[in-house]
């Protein structure tokens, strides 16, 4: 079994109203401290932290450290397996789920981080390491789950790395900087639009890899994002790259085409706004 809470964790959890009402407020604002929900909420600062752990459980929030801080971001994962398990089958695609909780975080692979991440997503996927890292990083791969747009780059310290349409061959709306590179563990490179030159500070984007039991816990942390319209983007387009890459190597093929059709307004290449 994988190490996640089941559905009826999920369930539990959502189903007080206080937690919903700490989802909602982590919703308005990311990233808060235990004093910073508390001041939203009319009950003792130990209730509010049990209700947290209730959440945590349910991995609806995830809780990144920094020395003695503590801030908890929004999880989108467990509401979209709900999404995928009952409510695509019914045929409503334009049901967006992830804008309910957009945003998550995760713990350990951020410890020696140097600042908080503005964006971290955290899925498990039944294959191996090295089967994630490949499909990371192969570009052929990529066109398969990200849309038709490829990941081009040989993925050593100091390439660069092209965001491109069309598979190998088309233009690239991003690029960046590949700084580490430790096959099939992790994945260190900036992430910045084309317009900018490749030498200018970019956000960074990091994929940490971590076999689970008969799984892989892949975690994509995103720092440094310089604007709001940016990190509305990559809020949206990253769970749906992450979900379909997921599909691709659980079960050989990847989500419907209506769940891109939903995000091609803000997808990834919003980082051009």
């Amino acid at each position: 079994m994988l190490p996640q809470p089941d559905v009826n964790a999920v369930f539990k959890a959502l189903a007080d109203p206080t937690r919903r009402a700490l989802l909602d407020a982590l919703r308005r604002e990311n990233a808060q401290t235990l004093g910073e929900l508390c001041e939203g909420m009319s009950m003792a600062r130990q209730s509010v932290t049990k209700h947290l752990d209730l959440l945590v459980a349910a991995n609806l929030v995830v809780v990144v450290r920094k020395g003695r801080e503590r801030r908890h971001f929004l999880n989108p994962e467990p509401i979209h397996d709900i999404e995928r398990r009952w409510i695509r089958d019914f045929d409503r695609p334009h049901l967006d789920v992830l804008d309910v909780v957009k945003q998550r975080a995760e713990d350990n692979a951020m410890k020696e981080a140097e600042q908080f991440p503005d964006y971290v997503y955290v899925t498990y996927i039944r294959a191996s390491a090295e089967q994630v890292w490949e499909a990371l990083t192969d570009a052929d791969i990529t066109t398969i789950y990200w849309g038709g747009m490829a990941n081009v780059s040989g993925w050593e310290v100091g390439a660069s790395w092209t965001h491109r349409f069309d598979g190998r061959t088309g233009h690239y709306d991003i690029w960046g900087k590949v700084l580490e590179s430790d096959r099939p563990n992790r994945l260190v490179f900036t992430f910045q639009p084309a317009a900018q030159a490749l030498d200018d500070a970019g956000s960074l984007v990091t994929y940490q890899i971590e076999p689970v039991v008969d799984a892989v816990k892949l975690t994509v942390t995103h720092t440094n994002v310089p604007s709001r319209e940016m990190l509305n983007g990559i809020s949206q387009g990253w769970p749906t790259v992450l979900a379909n890459l997921k599909s691709y190597l659980e079960t050989g093929t990847t989500l419907p085409s209506e769940v891109w059709q939903m995000q091609n307004a803000t997808e990834l290449t919003a980082t051009e706004n």
